[in-house]
Formats: C-alpha cells, structure tokens, sequence
C-alpha cells in the first residue's frame, strides 16, 4: 500500500511537470521558470524525481525534430552535481527539478549556454584567467644587427668567441615572439640583450623602444622571467605577491589597493587554490612546478608592465601544462603588452600558438618572421619534411644542420654531385656546417633587407608616447623607511624556519648540556676552580664566534640570485635591502644564545648575580654580531662558497689561536693580531664580568676596565658590515 502511494504521488509529480513544460511551450515568450518539488521519494516507484544531482535545462528548443534551428547540449559540472543546458534562439526558458523548490533569486537566468562559459582547468584548478586591461604605456620594440662577442681568456692566449652574429627583429603590442634554436645557439643571450639585462663592451647595434633607447626608467615597465624559479621557498604565494606589489607598484596607491592588486593577479592566474601554500623548493614541499612559473610569471606582471620577457617558461613542465602557459601569455598579451620568450622544443600546437619567431642556430638568424610561415619559407628555399613531422622539430632539426627526413635543396645538391669529400657525410648529406651556411645565405639575401627596411619605418606613435620610455631619474615604489620595513618582515619570516629548526636547536642545547655537565656547579675559590673556569669562558667566545661566521658565510651567496633578479626591476635600494637584511637577524640571533646561557650558566655554577648575569649575554651577543658582520664580508667579497668557506676557517682559527688563551708571550711581529681577534676582546670581558672582584689577572691576562675590548668590538661589528656594503655595490648592484 505505501509502495502504490508513493508511485502514485510521483506519477502525479509527473503528469504536473508535463503540464508545467506544455504550459510553457505554448508561452514562448513568457521565459518564466519553474520549479518542481518532489517529496521524499522513496519506495519502489520507478517513476521518482528524485535526484542526487541537480540538473537544469535552459533554452530549451520548441521542437524535437525536423526543426530548422540547429540546437547544442552542452554538460558541464556544477557544485551540487551536473547541469545539462539546450541553447535555442527561438525561446528561453528553463526549470530545475532538484528535489527542493528553488527560491527565484537562486534560479538561473535564461541567457543560452556557449563554449566561451566553459572555465579552463588550469592545473585541477576552474578558474580561466582574464587578464585585466589596464592602461599600459604601448612599447613598439626593434633591434637590428644585434652581435655579441665574449673573451674566453687560456692559459697562452686570448680568443673571441661570437654568441649572437647580426640578429635583426621586432615585436609589437599584443604579439608572442618565441626564441627557438638548439642549446647554444643564444637564444639566452638575445632575450637578455634585448631586456636590458646584458651591457658588455663587445655588444654591438641597435635596439629600440618606441624608437628610443634603453634606459633605466624601462625597469618598471619591464617584466623579466627568468629561467629559474628564484623564489623565497619559506613564504606562501599570497605573501610573495603581496610583497611584490607593496615594494614594485607607485607609491600613489596605498597599501590597501597594493595588496588588493596581489589578490587580482593571484585570481587572474588561477592560483587561488594554493595562495595559503608556502613556495617550497629542493628539500621543502610546496606547490606544483606550473604553479611555481605562474608565481614567477605574477611577479612580474604584478607591475602591469608593457614588456614581459620570459626565458624557457615552459622547462620542466608537461605538455598540458607547457599549452597553458603559453595560452596565458597570449591572455598578456591581448591586454596590450609586447611578449617575448625563448623555447625550447615545444609541442606543435604550442608551436601554432606564437604570433612571431625567430630561429637562431649557432648565433646566426635562420628566420625571422610569422610563426605561420616558416614552413612555408623553408619549402620556397628547398627544405621540405619527407614525413609528418612537429614543425618545431623540423626547424631545429634544420637550425643543427641535420637534413635526416629533410629534402635537400637543389643548390647543395649540385654540390654533392661535384664529389666533394669535404662536404659530404657518411650517409650522403651535407655536412651541418655547410647546411648552416646555406641557410643563412638564403635568409640574408631573400628576407634580410626586406625586414631591415620595415625596421626603418617609424613607430605610429606621436613624440609625447615615444618620450614616456625615458626619464630623468628612476622612480621607487616606496620610500627607504617602508622598503625597510617591508624587507625587515619579509626577512623574519623567511628566515625563523632555518633558525629555530630542531638540528640548530638541538646542537645549540646538546653542546649546553655537555658543558654544565663538564663544569659541573664549578668554584673560583681557588686557582685551579679559576683556571678551569677561565677555559670554560674562553670556550663560550671560541663558540659564539664560530658559529655565526660560518652561518653568516653564506648570506649572499645564497641570496645572489634573488638579490639580482630583483634589484634588476629596482624592487628596492641595495642599502634598504642591506639594512634590512642585518637588523632582521638579532633578534633571530638572540633567542638560541640567552637559552644557551641559562642552561651553562647555572649548571656550570657561574656569579651568580643578576648583574653579572646579564653582561654576560650581553657580552656573547656583542661578539656574535661582530663575528656575523666577519662572515658577511667574507661572503659578499667571494660570492663563492667553497673560497668562502676556506678563508673563514683560516681566519677564525688564527682569531681563536690568538685569543689569549693558548699562548700568554705570542712575539711582538705578530701580536698584533689579537687585537683583530674579537676571540681575545670577547674573553677579555667575560674575565672582567666574573672575576674583576677576586684578582686583577688571569693566565696573564689583566683585567683593566674594558672599554677598550667594548670599542674593538664595536668598531668589528660597523667595520665588517661596511666592507661587505662596499663588496655588494662592487657587484655592480648599485642603490
């Protein structure tokens, strides 16, 4: 009996929907929706609407068959199931049957499904990025016999070696121009040449913006990729956004609309799924290698620059990925900006996608032109694919010389058959070397001049435009103090993670532990309990000077990379960043020191006094400032770890060797050095802090008032960070 009652309520449920539907085929005009409640559903009843998913028709056509509109079903998921939608231009309307009645605010509106609604999923995410269009300064670029040469210095003599031979090009606002050539053919060099990234003596021709040359007012109109993700792995995409917008964008905007221009991007690269995920890098899980280069690709964008150059922005990331990508630049690109990439060996549809090419093939141009018509070039001159092949691998087959599956064209041919051995390889094809050649003859006497005169043409922009690409002076996002600020934050959180990890933890407590335990509740009342205390502080100053030279060593080795990649935007001043990057460390330095003291200090049984107490920390804390500024300078003037890391350990060694503990008489030639010893004015304290009170000297050392060792040390700690200011603004990282 309840069976029967539940299919005769849904059999009732149906006969209502038809007469719903019939209703308003016969109003098509009307446009109304409707909706279809159905009660629990359950038995047997085969006739149910019940639904576990919500399936919605809209515009559905008038007419089942033979009808002259054409119709299109389009299914596409949504958040509570499947949405199935009929587009029809005769009528609109549509109705739901879910289950429940649905209110008429939350029924959806009548406008025809279409292929353009379709969100791309990029990387599992549903977000199609649409790319604002904001107004950005169009940038027409040219450059026109482009040659670059490098000195390769031998043990006997001096060579020259040609990376770029006369590259001559140019690219618009609103096109792709893709770099394709082998390794070594300067794609690299090119892309930074024409980026304003490269200046050397050996650089010779003309590159143009709007008709004007480089200056350093373009960095803020540039975006500039790199090949490799430098990124911090510690912050999340959101805060490095964020922090690449309050340091690049003008300081017209406040700090709301810059971090409100961080979120834009983060949703216009689809990347709001991950922007609470920390970077990660070799050893530090994180997000995803595509959504790593949309992070690269975001901060740079971020600026809404006219130029954005990208060197191999599809390394190391799958086919699907790689299509993304290069779908995305064009979105860039299609909001006025001017694009420029190196790739590799990309997919044929990838290859399809570039507006404009340049083939390189050992420094020489082999073609400059549309994308779309090299194929058609390469076959006016003789070159032809035997089989199908990716148009990608056929131009660099041919950029190597490599005529395998390639017809060869009629004028090495007539070579071949004069029987030259020198031009023939074994399987009968000319040599790469002399395909090369022929290659470039043919570009240079069929194209060359031809794009040379086009170059000639003036940019069809007025004089007020052109002018916008240089200025007198160069333009920061923020001032000094909120650069620093902004550095000094960024640098607490990127660093805490390395200096309170449990292997620094654990090293720092275990070498406290085995010291209290050593020097077990120890007494000065006599001179052996003194002698052994003495050592005990002479180990404390032997400690907390190694320790953080050899930390502070790789500093800026390690930071080259980023420091580079964005001092080059002028994201900030070299001073600010250097400021920063030393004030942010001692309050990380202080913690592990004052967890050390407390630990040596009572089980050790020292002077047990507040006073003393805290000159001692702050006596440690003096000497670890000065030993960090040692490994700083050390490092910013080698910028090479292993050379870095060799000079370091000489020197601290002769520091610790002169420190006043294991030689009382050192000869007067070279007594000098303990007073650059900040091992011999650190012990020299700690000798004063406990024992001024009980003898005025120790092992031959005097206790005098310690002013003298507070100003050595002092003067270390300004002295070595001024020598590694002057190394870095050496590197030609000018603020």
């Amino acid at each position: 009996m309840e069976n029967a009652n539940s299919s005769g309520l849904a059999r009732t449920k149906s006969e209502q929907l038809v007469e719903l539907v019939v209703s308003a085929l016969k109003s098509q005009s009307s446009g109304d929706s409707v909706g279809v409640a159905d009660g629990d559903g359950g038995g047997g009843g085969g006739g149910s609407l019940t639904r576990k998913s919500s399936w919605r028709v809209m515009g559905a056509s008038p007419s089942r068959g033979g009808g002259s509109g054409s119709r299109k079903t389009h299914i596409r998921k949504t958040s509570s199931g499947v949405a199935l939608s009929r587009a029809s231009s005769s009528m609109d309307f549509s109705f739901s049957f879910t289950g429940f009645t649905l209110p008429p605010d939350e029924v959806s509106d009548s406008r025809p499904f279409s292929d353009d609604d379709i969100p791309e999923d990029i990387e599992a995410g549903i977000h199609k990025p649409k790319f604002e269009a904001e107004p950005t300064l169009p940038i027409y670029l040219k450059f026109s016999d482009v040659a670059y040469k490098v000195v390769i210095k031998g043990m006997t003599k001096t060579e020259e070696k040609d990376i770029l031979k006369g590259i001559t090009g140019a690219v618009n606002p609103g096109e792709v121009l893709a770099l394709m050539g082998p390794s070594g053919s300067g794609k690299t060099s090119l892309l930074n040449l024409i980026g304003g990234r490269l200046s050397h003596p050996t650089i010779s021709g003309t590159i143009s913006y709007n008709d004007q040359p480089y200056s350093k007012c373009l960095k803020s109109r540039i975006g500039f990729v790199t090949q490799d993700d430098v990124l911090s792995p510690h912050l999340t995409v959101k805060e490095t956004l964020t922090y690449a917008a309050r340091l690049k964008l003008p300081k017209t905007l406040t700090r709301e609309q810059k971090e409100k221009r961080a979120l834009d991007v983060i949703y216009e690269l689809g990347l709001e799924r991950c922007q609470d995920t920390m970077i990660g890098g070799s050893f530090i899980r994180g997000v995803s290698g595509g959504e790593r280069k949309r992070v690269c690709v975001g901060n740079e964008i971020i600026i809404n620059p006219s130029l954005l150059f990208l060197d191999e922005p599809t390394s190391g990331l799958d086919s699907t990925t790689a299509l993304k990508m290069v779908q995305m630049l064009h979105d860039i690109a299609e909001a006025g900006k001017t694009v420029v990439t190196t790739i590799h060996q990309p997919s044929s549809r990838l290859f399809h996608k570039f507006d404009k090419l340049i083939l390189l093939g050992k420094g020489n141009l082999l073609y400059f032109g549309k994308a779309s018509e090299a194929m058609d070039y390469f076959q006016l001159i003789g070159c032809s694919p035997l089989i199908a092949m990716n148009p990608a691998e056929f131009l660099l087959d041919l950029a190597n010389g490599n005529l395998n599956d390639v017809s060869v064209p009629s004028e090495l041919e007539d070579k071949l058959l004069i029987g030259n051995a020198e031009i023939e390889t074994r399987n009968g094809k000319p040599s790469p070397a002399l395909v090369q050649e022929y290659l470039v003859e043919s570009y240079e006497t069929r194209v060359a001049e031809i794009e040379k005169k086009r170059l000639m043409v003036p940019t069809p922009l007025d004089e007020e435009t052109k002018a916008k690409v240089t200025c007198p002076k160069r333009e920061w996002g923020a001032s000094w103090c909120e650069q620093y600020s902004i550095l000094f934050w960024r640098g607490i959180k990127e660093r805490k993670h390395d200096y309170f990890s449990w292997l620094r933890i654990t090293q720092v407590l275990s070498t406290a532990v085995i010291l209290g335990l050593l020097w077990w509740q120890s007494h000065a009342n006599n001179i052996k309990g003194l002698q052994d205390q003495a050592g005990l502080l002479f180990f404390i100053a032997v400690f907390w000077g190694f320790f953080p030279v050899f930390t502070a060593i790789f500093t800026f080795p390690q930071e080259r990379a980023m420091l580079t990649k964005e001092r080059a935007t002028d994201m900030y001043r070299l001073s600010a960043y250097f400021v920063a990057r030393i004030t942010s460390d001692l309050p990380l330095d202080l913690v592990l020191p004052v967890l050390f003291l407390f630990v040596v200090y009572f089980m050790a049984g020292l002077r047990l006094s507040t006073g003393p107490f805290f000159l001692t920390i702050l006596t440690v804390f003096l000497c670890i400032v000065a030993a960090q500024g040692l490994g700083l300078a050390i490092g910013a003037t080698l910028m090479d770890l292993k050379r870095a890391t060799t000079l370091a350990s000489v020197t601290v060694m002769t520091f610790m060797l002169a420190g006043g503990f294991f030689v009382k008489r050192v000869p007067i030639f070279i007594s000098w050095i303990r007073y650059l010893s900040f091992n011999y004015h650190t012990y020299k304290l700690l000798l004063k802090v406990q024992y001024d009170h009980i003898t005025p000297s120790i092992n031959g050392i005097r206790i005098d008032s310690g002013l003298t060792e507070v100003l050595a040390l002092v003067a270390m700690v300004f002295g070595y960070r001024l020598l590694a200011y002057l190394s870095l603004r050496r590197m030609k990282l000018q603020a």
